[in-house]
């Protein structure tokens, strides 16, 4: 009846009939039973989870060999309801803390830093990001929850300010690596437009890998190992530093949960520096180059690769997976790693091929190229279109350099010709590059004077009224309190890159106006 209902616990039925027969002093046969369909509340349950799992109370193989485990990875919002939980249960039943680190990774929230709450309909679907999402199904998943009509309709205009053509199509991937790249404090705010970002990554990764594969012929033998030939250009040994420094870059960013540090490193060495500069590099070198800087180049390719892939494997297992299998492997390797999600992720004791000094001297070059690139740009010169540089050198070191590395700063600088301290020609635009480092481009008989200073004097003018607004705006009375700290940085940056753009097409203009 009512008045005699009592719950009981038991690990089995028949065990709690015995200890509500023993409660009531009657015999098991007159007690009645009903079990309720949730045992145990959420929490509770969920504190038994590092246990439960292996058998537990059992002494089984499994319990043994995985409790306790090293690390648990969870968010600060439930570090009370769950962590401590599993803490308390599994030093009083086993005697043992069931982990020895906990990661608390960053709440993720709407792109203006609230929390995702159904009752503002600002929740995003990871499917939603992965595959895609029109603004009419948007619109329609509003319309199948709990939520009032006004509070709907405030939730739709949300979604059309922030995503008025929907959700476009990023994969999985990417939203892995968009959120690893972001955990850099205790909230992520979800900025779509960064994750499509990181799939237009992909796109490149998957571009470069299938380009560079078409540098392997039929008889292409991968090392067993990866060390140097011996007869390595300087652009090789540079490539190799540089994935070095990513690979420490990446362990020391996984010994400190620092995921960011380590997504970046990634990042670079594949964007920046393996696909803007070392495939570019490699262009003319296997077109024109002879067979031995060939076949080194392959090696320094592959290596390139092969390492790269293995150090985005972890965030990108899909994408990396994929090429991983198409990359020429040696045989005994193949069978012994089939399956990039397998293979050992590279360590500094592996790739011990640091090289500062040549890491410096690429740099400086690098610089020269952007210059004579940006140059380029300014006087309107497609990449088809060669041209001449005379580049005068005021120190020993530097014009070393400079020849050390000419045939890459060429292709790099889509010249056809890099000459160091000889005199240059008429027709040519100064570029400072430093204050020991001028280059003179040759333009003459490639570009018209009148035509290219109409085109900059717009450049010019659009430039100086961005300037003047941006200036207006940064010196109003009540700037620095009512405009967001981050809005006034970048506004600040904008307004000092307006400015050397300003300053270089003056410097532009002025080499036209001795053309004409």
């Amino acid at each position: 009846t009512e008045t005699n209902a009592h719950w009981i616990s038991g690990r089995t039925e028949e065990e709690a009939r015995e200890k509500a027969a023993k409660i009531y002093n009657t015999t098991t046969d007159n007690i009645i039973l009903e079990q309720d369909e949730d045992v145990l509340d959420t929490w509770f349950s969920s504190g038994l989870f590092p246990f439960s799992i292996f058998g537990w109370p059992e002494e089984t193989e499994d319990l043994q060999v995985f409790y306790p485990t090293s690390l648990l990875e969870t968010g600060h919002d439930i570090l009370f309801f769950w962590v401590a939980r599993m803490v308390f249960f599994g030093q009083k039943l086993l005697g043992k803390l069931p982990f020895k680190e906990v990661y608390l990774h960053p709440i993720v929230r709407d792109a203006h830093g609230r929390k995702m709450s159904k009752s503002l309909g600002n929740v995003i679907d990871p499917t939603d990001v992965i595959y895609g999402i029109s603004l009419e199904n948007l619109h329609e998943q509003l319309l199948g929850s709990n939520l009032d009509p006004s509070e709907i309709e405030k939730a739709k205009a949300g979604q059309k300010r922030d995503y008025p053509d929907g959700i476009p199509e990023c994969g999985t991937d990417a939203l892995r690596f968009a959120l690893c790249s972001m955990c850099s404090g205790r909230d992520i705010n979800l900025d779509i437009l960064r994750v499509q970002g990181y799939r237009f990554f992909c796109n490149k990764i998957w571009n470069a890998t299938k380009f560079a594969l078409t540098y392997f012929s039929e008889d292409f033998q991968a090392p067993a190992n990866h060390k140097f030939i011996g007869n390595e250009q300087v652009m090789d040994l540079w490539m190799m530093s540089r994935l070095a420094a990513a690979v420490t870059d990446a362990n020391n960013g996984f010994a400190n949960y620092d995921f960011p540090t380590i997504t970046t490193a990634i990042y670079n060495v594949w964007l920046y520096e393996l696909c803007d500069v070392y495939l570019e590099y490699l262009k003319p070198i296997f077109a024109t180059g002879d067979e031995a800087t060939k076949k080194t180049a392959q090696a320094t390719l592959y290596r390139a690769l092969e390492v790269g892939l293995r150090l985005l494997s972890p965030f990108m297992p899909f994408i990396t997976e994929e090429l991983y299998q198409r990359l020429p492997r040696p045989e005994q390797t193949r069978l012994n790693i089939p399956s990039i999600c397998i293979a050992p992720y590279p360590e500094p004791s592996e790739c011990c091929w640091r090289n500062v000094t040549i890491e410096c001297e690429v740099d400086f070059v690098q610089r020269v190229a952007k210059a004579i690139r940006s140059a380029r740009s300014d006087y309107n010169l497609p990449n088809k279109t060669k041209t001449e540089a005379y580049l005068q050198c005021s120190d020993s070191i530097i014009e070393e350099t400079v020849n050390k590395f000419i045939q890459g700063l060429q292709t790099l600088s889509y010249c056809s010709k890099i000459a160091v301290n000889v005199g240059a020609p008429e027709g040519c635009a100064i570029i400072t590059v430093s204050d020991k480092c001028q280059v003179n481009l040759l333009l003459k008989g490639l570009i018209e004077p009148t035509k290219e200073l109409a085109k900059i004097q717009k450049k010019l003018e659009f430039l100086q009224g961005a300037k003047n607004k941006l200036n207006q705006a940064m010196s109003a009375a009540d700037y620095a309190t009512k405009v967001p700290p981050d809005v006034q940085q970048a506004n600040s940056e904008k307004f000092a890159q307006t400015v050397v753009e300003l300053e270089r097409l003056q410097t532009a203009m002025e080499a036209l106006k001795l053309m004409e």
